[in-house]
């Protein structure tokens, strides 16, 4: 498996990712510019994009991909939210409360499950190659959630946020820093550290061999404290984006 982050953060989120025989971008965040010049101009060597909701920061270049000629996959509410149609928006078929088929991708098996955000109908992705290949490997990507609604599936590659630490975005307000509405809004929407910790110790990371942790504040974060607790807890190579 292969990953590259492209972008990560609130001014734009991009990963390039290849499971298996198939290469898709995980959000499309960037200015559609920028993220051919990541990829050396090599756009049509993108299988899919998977989309996981309609903010700019993940979906800014949707249109482009698509006119570019790239299926870019999203649930109906983020389409709808998007304003998007055409041959190469793939929507995610709803089942149930909060569940959603599973697709199949260029030899993946992808399953969006509930992300908790505010946005019309926000998800994370489970994404594995099909059993018939020698090697099954398997990743799980999370991002702007507020908490995990679902135990983390056993994986070979967890991508997962970890926006803020509790104790900085509490010192921040105290400070005057951001006031108390901005506070409860973060707090909403977004996977803390104490949060991403309780959800790391009911996962099965017997097979985990490396944490991506996305999507970290400026302001409200602590990158040596997020390694540090996230490695020792687990013992896996921690990697921070």
């Amino acid at each position: 498996m292969e990953i590259e982050v492209l972008g990560t953060g609130s001014s734009g989120n991009c990963y390039k990712v290849k499971v298996g025989t198939a290469t898709l971008l995980l959000e499309c965040g960037l200015p559609y510019k920028r993220i051919q010049k990541k990829l050396d101009f090599k756009v049509s060597k993108i299988d899919a994009c998977l989309i996981t909701h309609e903010h700019q920061d993940h979906a800014k270049a949707v249109k482009e991909l698509m006119k570019a000629g790239i299926d870019c996959y999203m649930t109906k509410g983020t389409a709808e939210a998007l304003g998007i149609s055409g041959h190469r928006l793939k929507t995610f078929r709803p089942f149930e409360k909060a569940r959603y088929y599973s697709e199949e991708i260029e030899g993946l098996i992808v399953l969006p499950f509930e992300a908790v955000h505010d946005v019309a109908e926000p998800v994370s992705y489970y994404i594995r190659t099909y059993s018939k290949y020698d090697k099954e490997e398997s990743l799980v990507f999370v991002t702007d959630t507020a908490y995990m609604k679902y135990k983390i599936p056993a994986c070979d590659v967890l991508m997962i946020e970890c926006n803020y630490v509790k104790s900085v975005l509490d010192e921040q307000v105290e400070n005057g820093k951001i006031n108390i509405s901005l506070r409860n809004r973060i707090v909403r929407n977004h996977l803390s550290l104490e949060s991403l910790v309780e959800a790391l110790k009911a996962a099965d990371l017997s097979r985990c061999k490396k944490i991506y942790v996305l999507h970290l504040s400026d302001g409200n974060s602590n990158e040596e404290v997020i390694k540090r607790t996230i490695q020792e807890l687990t013992g896996v190579e921690v990697v921070i984006c």
